[in-house]
């Protein structure tokens, strides 16, 4: 496979195809090099070089009904996580300007644990941190609190609410090794209401769960399908006491990177972040995530585990000649 004309091809409007991408995500590691380069060429196409960095807030955490195997805040696995109930409207709020003040941060999440946020009370409180953070910071406002209907989801919006953030985690065939409370089929449904709405969805996976490279090219192609306007990519950061600390294999480095840029050829003009695990999946091989063709990355603290310092996110991507895009 030629990646330098595929890329071109990418960047004139064509569609990677699913046999394409499964060689992509092949790609032998003496060819790395030349897929990376491929892949940043789209990326700087239709991204340039500005990078795009999320912060969040862990708003409401822990007790969690729902079992995803790789989650510290479920209630079915004996963790250390930190629970407590949601944060007021002025901590939300102060999160969010820290982020943007301290952090350089273009977009910031409001994350709630749970399968869905069922309280009324708990819906305002969000509303107005999102009014606040509209009305005193530059931040592009995104929630991430599980499954909404149409009613919550117009609140939302009309608070101030710009994207919706719900991963689908992993490929359709393989969701039942990583969660039996709930179905893909539920999270499709709130991402296509979502949309219906007139939110940007930001929604992806976490890797390493054991999925095959085939069912990551599944996943990707199921975005592309829907539409979604931001595709994080996470890799498993093994949570002891969750069943995926279990039999955990981490992923090798230059798989990660096969990864990302497989996705930036599937998904060329979305938004694509490396996120959660990033500092121990790459180690010294992280700022290739750009390389690679991710435009954007979570900067500060993860919902339950600490992220790196922000000022070495910044000089990372200042070194690399790339720019922080603006709010």
């Amino acid at each position: 496979m030629n990646y330098q004309e595929s890329a071109e091809r990418v960047i004139t409007g064509g569609l990677i195809s699913q046999r394409e991408a499964k060689e992509l995500i092949h790609a032998p590691d003496p060819d790395l090099f030349f897929l990376l380069a491929a892949a940043e060429k789209i990326r700087r196409h239709f991204k340039e070089n500005k990078i795009k960095l999320c912060a969040i807030v862990n708003a409401k955490s822990g007790h969690c009904s729902e079992n995803c195997v790789f989650c510290a805040q479920s209630a079915h696995y004996k963790t250390d996580v930190n629970a407590y109930p949601l944060l007021t409207e002025k901590e939300m709020t102060a999160a969010a300007k820290a982020a943007e003040e301290k952090m350089s941060a273009t977009c910031f999440s409001i994350v709630t644990s749970g399968r869905a946020v069922h309280s009324d009370a708990e819906i305002s409180a969000v509303c107005a941190a999102l009014k606040a953070v509209t009305a005193e910071t530059r931040l592009n406002r995104c929630v991430s609190l599980g499954t909404l209907n149409t009613g919550q989801i117009k609140k939302l919006k009309a608070a101030g609410l710009k994207r919706l953030h719900h991963n689908l985690e992993t490929a359709e065939s393989y969701f039942d090794k990583i969660c039996t409370t709930h179905t893909y089929q539920e999270r499709l449904n709130t991402i296509k209401l979502a949309k219906e709405n007139g939110l940007e969805v930001c929604s992806g996976g976490i890797f390493g769960l054991g999925e095959t490279p085939e069912q990551r090219i599944e996943l990707a192609f199921a975005l592309r399908e829907l539409k979604v306007d931001s595709v994080p990519i996470n890799i498993l950061n093994p949570i002891p006491g969750t069943p995926a600390a279990e039999n955990y294999r981490p992923l090798p480095p230059l798989e990660v990177l096969r990864l990302v840029a497989a996705f930036r050829f599937i998904l060329p003009d979305k938004d694509i972040g490396v996120f959660g695990g990033r500092e121990k999946a790459l180690g010294s091989l992280q700022p290739l995530m750009f390389i690679a063709g991710a435009n954007v990355t979570l900067i500060g603290d993860y919902l339950t585990t600490k992220g790196q310092p922000p000022e070495k996110d910044l000089q990372m991507i200042g070194e690399l000649g790339l720019e922080i895009a603006n709010a």
